[in-house]
């Protein structure tokens, strides 16, 4: 296990999880991919935590910046969604299937 896998890990923002082996793609690339996209997925609650928070403390006058936490928590939802289907196809991909 590399340091900053275990890194990583320790911090404990990724679950100890081993990114699945993508045929064709071994080693430091395969791991770097699985877990950029967990990092994705947690920018993404990020940003739409940041949103909510945004919205709860905006100004609620008809002059306010209405649409702006609406942006930061739309912005989010789609980063988690990408990240998540992102890693469910190559999951997908990389298991072995038929018998």
């Amino acid at each position: 296990m590399s340091m900053a896998t275990e890194m990583v890990t320790l911090a404990g923002l990724i679950p100890d999880a081993k990114p699945t082996k993508i045929p064709g793609m071994d080693g430091t690339v395969s791991d770097l991919l699985g877990y950029a996209l967990w990092v994705l997925v947690l920018a993404g609650v990020g940003g739409a935590g940041f949103g909510v928070y945004k919205l709860a403390v905006s100004d609620k006058s008809r002059n306010g910046g209405g649409s702006e936490p609406f942006k930061w928590m739309g912005g989010g939802i789609a980063a988690i969604l990408l990240a998540s289907s992102l890693i469910a196809i190559l999951n997908g991909i990389a298991t072995p299937t038929g018998g």
